[in-house]
């Protein structure tokens, strides 16, 4: 049976083509490494609660936090990638603080009793390291009045410049990439702070893969890392190496969550609005 792969995380319109180009280079060169039915495509507009459990999965990117807390038990790194990002240092990143150009607040701590834009309330470069940076200067287990869920980190940027927010906190390789692709989307925002850097957003695969499969996977990856044909689509992605991190490296992500939930939850408010 032939498996799926997925890599969602920073896939906008305007790197389809490098992203595609990317995944045919792992899966040459997982195939010059003996594993088997690696798919010719990525699988993408698939729910996550099918994909990070589906039986068939071979390769994929996902976020730390969920791979720590919902998929803990479906999901095994494989190895995380290095971006060429500002807030970026190896395998670590950090989210970018934003808030809008004229906002008068010199730090985060200005902004207690002000309204927070969300991508998903169980994202760690999104929210949970935004809520552990505000606790040590909470007032009563209080800082955000409210926070708004926007489904994407694109459609938090555009909630901090319309005012229906006054702050969020941007993953730094997808603020980097929308600085080279959608300008626009910063416009009128500038960058507050940084967040206490963690491990990225690592490669996985199922968490009952065979320990040789994820050895052939890890030196594929490593094989199409230094293919000369893939540096146009890895210097596209801002792409710069990997590092072979162990599932404990991802506790940061954990400790950074459980600083987070000293904060007395703010109100949440859904919004339909979509990346």
């Amino acid at each position: 049976m032939v498996g799926i792969a997925a890599l969602p995380m920073y896939d906008f319109a305007e790197l389809r083509a490098p992203t595609d180009a990317w995944w045919r280079g792992l899966a040459r060169a997982f195939g010059r490494q003996g594993v088997p039915d690696a798919p010719e495509r990525l699988t993408r507009r698939a729910a996550e609660s099918r994909l990070w459990r589906d039986s068939s999965l071979l390769f994929g990117q996902i976020c730390g936090y969920p791979l720590t807390h919902e998929y803990a038990d479906a999901l095994s790194p494989i190895a995380t990638p290095c971006y060429r990002a500002d807030g970026c240092a190896g395998a670590d990143y950090a989210s970018l603080v934003v808030v809008r150009e004229d906002a008068p607040a010199r730090g985060l701590q200005d902004l207690r009793g002000r309204t927070a834009a969300i991508n998903r309330a169980t994202s760690h470069s999104g929210w949970s390291v935004l809520r552990a940076m505000a606790v040590p200067l909470a007032v009563e287990q209080r800082f955000f009045e409210r926070v708004v869920v926007t489904g994407s980190h694109v459609a938090s940027l555009a909630a901090v410049v319309s005012g229906r927010a006054d702050v969020a906190a941007i993953d730094a390789v997808t603020h980097a990439l929308l600085a080279r692709h959608r300008p626009s989307r910063l416009a009128g925002l500038r960058i507050l702070d940084r967040s206490p850097r963690a491990p990225g957003l690592p490669y996985v695969t199922r968490a009952d893969a065979a320990p040789d499969l994820r050895a052939r996977l890890r030196e594929g990856l490593l094989e199409a890392l230094a293919e000369p044909a893939l540096a146009d689509c890895r210097e596209a992605l801002l792409i710069d190496g990997a590092e072979f991190l162990p599932l404990e490296a991802y506790g940061r992500i954990r400790e950074i969550a459980e600083a987070g939930s000293a904060l007395r939850d703010p109100i949440l408010r859904g919004s339909p609005d979509r990346p």
